[in-house]
């Protein structure tokens, strides 16, 4: 007697993965299906002037929780296109509907760099703290393309600076893409530049795997710990792995510890990579640090050697 999991087990891979990908593919072709009939009586109800029962349509199907993939005010925002998405607002579109993921339509403002449409959503009551189902945050979005604009905007208007520890988070986005605009918004409004995510370690360190010279400089005037990286990872360590000289000399500048030890009990001269310019150039820092070190031993030996001296003949002056 044969049973459908053995037949099912006996058939070639092949065959059960073109199945599995004919059913993909009908999915998809029902769910645009649905979608363009969708449109089409949304449009149909605008054009016959009816734009409640057009309002009510959008709202029955592109609410929160829907499984529709994207609604119109999804495609005006991620366009820019300012004039429709007015209109879709004032035909009463819900400005907070959600993708499957999440996605709001000020997470596609922000994305595409369009502040207008980011206004408009927000004054019409958007939520600004809205989160994907990643943790996206649109101010995560502005911060990835280096919107200064947007985030600025969302920041003003309640979004937070600031992420929980396993969230994607906007300082270290902004930094790793070398936005330093972006960076100096987040810390005026409160990020912390020392927040430490566990696998990215601090945005410090971030620019300095990243080589991002500019939002390095900035988080450092701003007060970063020049030595937190990751774990005992510090930046310096990542800037001298990744044969940057420039941020090692910022770094320098700023205080960085030369002779610190990560894991594997590694200076940051022994990450570098071998005869390398970062190589060379911790070399020598690291000799005239010993230079100068001696130097300061010898000038103070000096010091309290004409001071034993003044002492003595002070004293023999004195007492004859």
């Amino acid at each position: 007697m044969s049973y459908p999991a053995e037949e099912l087990t006996n058939k070639p891979f092949a065959a059960q993965l073109s199945n599995v990908y004919l059913s993909i593919l009908a999915l998809f072709c029902f769910k645009l299906f649905i979608k363009i009939s969708l449109n089409l009586l949304t449009y149909f109800y605008i054009v016959r002037g009816n734009r409640k029962e057009a309002a009510r349509i959008s709202a029955e199907f592109y609410d929160y929780g829907s499984w529709a993939d994207r609604s119109p005010l999804h495609d005006a925002a991620g366009q820019g296109r300012l004039l429709a998405l007015r209109n879709l607002i004032l035909q009463g579109h819900n400005v907070n509907v959600m993708t499957i993921d999440h996605v709001t339509p000020l997470h596609e403002a922000c994305l595409g760099d369009h502040v207008a449409c980011a206004r408009a959503l927000i004054d019409a009551g958007a939520n600004v703290n809205a989160s994907t189902i990643d943790g996206v945050t649109p101010l995560f979005n502005a911060c990835t393309v280096g919107s200064v604009p947007c985030t600025e905007v969302l920041l003003e208007n309640g979004a937070k600076p600031q992420t929980p520890t396993f969230h994607p988070s906007p300082i270290h986005e902004a930094t790793s893409k070398g936005h330093s605009g972006c960076v100096e918004a987040l810390v005026t409004w409160g990020a912390d530049v020392d927040m430490d995510i566990p696998h990215l370690g601090t945005a410090l360190y971030t620019a300095c795997v990243c080589q991002e010279l500019e939002c390095a400089r900035k988080l450092l005037r701003e007060g970063a710990n020049v030595q937190k990286g990751k774990s005992l990872e510090s930046p310096l360590h990542a800037a001298a792995e990744k044969d940057c000289t420039a941020v090692v000399k910022l770094l320098l500048d700023f205080g960085a510890d030369i002779n610190a030890r990560n894991m594997e009990f590694q200076r940051p001269v022994e990450v570098a990579p071998a005869s390398s310019i970062t190589e060379g150039f911790l070399l020598c820092w690291g000799i005239m640090n010993q230079i100068n070190s001696v130097a300061m031993l010898f000038c103070i030996f000096i010091v309290i050697t004409i001071v034993i001296i003044f002492i003595i003949n002070f004293r023999f002056f004195i007492f004859g």
